[in-house]
């Protein structure tokens, strides 16, 4: 179990990447603080892992407001006692070319998409240096190498993502911090089914969606959640300020 007696941080989990990799973590030993603003759902994430012999704590938060992410690392701290990985994966998909995009839109999804990796990483840091190292994980986007039109404000908050991956990663390797990010194509998830509902012919956006990416389907959380797997493990202690592409070719 590659990360058995580790502590994970999993930001987003009620849903997604987020609760695949939230229950693949828990399968390999790790105690989990599962962090969404979606009560129920985390909840039930939550149960879930308690129900297959793991153990987690469930957090309610909105991630951009800094109390609230005080209040994670406070209850992870009182719970488990130590943070080992950080994975920053709550994001929110704004749609649409620039001109259509609102200014509280756009500071939206720089609060989310940004910001909260700013405060997350922030208070996180100094206990990861503390206690002589840890592993923060970021998902950012395949967007972000290649840009696909009508995405704007999203690739602009995931392209400041990998800049601020490498960055600290940079800054905090000889503190034994290692730090990469996710780039993801389009994943079968229940924000995408949410997006693609809001077209008005939602069958032929599924199609035109399908189509731009080169192996020709969407990806699963499950296939994105092990990606995610293998750079927070000890199989990675050579991986940093990597901005791994798992797109089915989408950045090509």
């Amino acid at each position: 179990m590659n990360l058995q007696n580790k502590t994970a941080i999993i930001t987003g989990a009620a849903a997604g990447i987020g609760a695949a990799s939230a229950a693949l973590f828990a399968s390999e030993g790790a105690k989990i603080v599962a962090v969404d603003i979606d009560s129920e759902l985390v909840d039930e994430i939550s149960a879930q892992i308690g129900r297959t012999g793991g153990e987690c704590l469930a957090v309610v938060a909105d991630v951009s407001q800094r109390d609230h992410v005080e209040n994670v690392l406070h209850s992870t701290m009182r719970k488990f006692g130590r943070i080992d990985i950080l994975f920053n994966n709550a994001g929110i998909v704004p749609t649409g070319k620039l001109e259509a995009i609102s200014e509280q839109q756009w500071d939206r999804a720089m609060a989310i998409n940004v910001k909260s990796i700013y405060l997350f990483c922030h208070a996180v840091i100094p206990l990861m240096k503390a206690q002589g190292g840890g592993v923060i994980l970021n998902t950012a986007s395949a967007t972000a190498l290649r840009p696909v039109t009508d995405r704007a404000c999203y690739t602009a908050t995931k392209a400041a993502v990998v800049g601020l991956t490498k960055s600290m990663a940079l800054d905090y390797v000889r503190d034994n911090i290692r730090v990469n990010c996710l780039c993801p194509g389009t994943v079968e998830t229940p924000s995408l089914v949410q997006r693609l509902a809001a077209f008005p012919d939602p069958a032929e956006a599924r199609k035109q969606f399908i189509a731009r990416q080169p192996m020709g389907r969407f990806g699963t959380a499950e296939e994105i959640a092990q990606a995610a797997l293998y750079l927070v493990s000890p199989s990675a202690e050579f991986v940093t300020g990597a901005a791994f592409a798992i797109d089915g070719g989408l950045s090509i």
